[in-house]
């Protein structure tokens, strides 16, 4: 029994030295916010707000298995404006030092407008948007790790083409 007993108390303790916090491992760079041209609805030129950056590992150890997630709103307001979701880092990882390429997050929610999509930016109704930037490593608890205000430009595909390959 005290065998047993041993043999689990040093497995936890094995699998406790894989906790890695993520706040304090990663931090965005090569940010750009924008409004993604996501093209025409019902007639209509439709904006969404979009965030690229690149993940840093800022620790000496690799980091595997981080989720991201983006959360847009409309400065001032509690109700989503849209969120966006990948797979940060797989299994793996991320180097220590290491930096992944360019992930592209925006909402499917945005503004549509019949007037040409640069007027729309500079609309006197418009509303600012803001984008928070959540990660979550392993099965840990979702961490903020920036907070941006969305740019007033717009973004075509070329700006904002690349993809995530992590």
């Amino acid at each position: 029994m005290r065998v047993a007993l041993s043999l689990a108390l040093l497995l936890v303790a094995a699998g406790c030295g894989d906790r890695v916090d993520a706040k304090a491992s990663l931090e965005l760079s090569d940010v750009v916010t924008g409004w993604f041209d996501a093209g025409l609805v019902d007639g209509k030129n439709k904006l969404v707000p979009t965030v690229t950056f690149k993940l840093h590992n800022k620790a000496p150890d690799a980091i595997r298995s981080v989720q991201i997630n983006a959360v847009f709103r409309v400065i001032g307001d509690q109700e989503e404006l849209g969120s966006a979701f990948v797979r940060g880092i797989d299994a793996n990882g991320l180097p220590g030092g290491g930096t992944t390429s360019t992930f592209v997050l925006r909402s499917t929610l945005g503004y549509t407008g019949e007037q040409p999509r640069l007027q729309m930016l500079q609309h006197s109704q418009f509303r600012d948007a803001q984008v928070e930037v959540f990660a979550k490593h392993g099965s840990d608890q979702w961490v903020k790790l920036a907070q941006y205000q969305v740019a007033r430009q717009l973004l075509t595909g070329d700006d904002a083409a690349k993809q995530p390959s992590n």
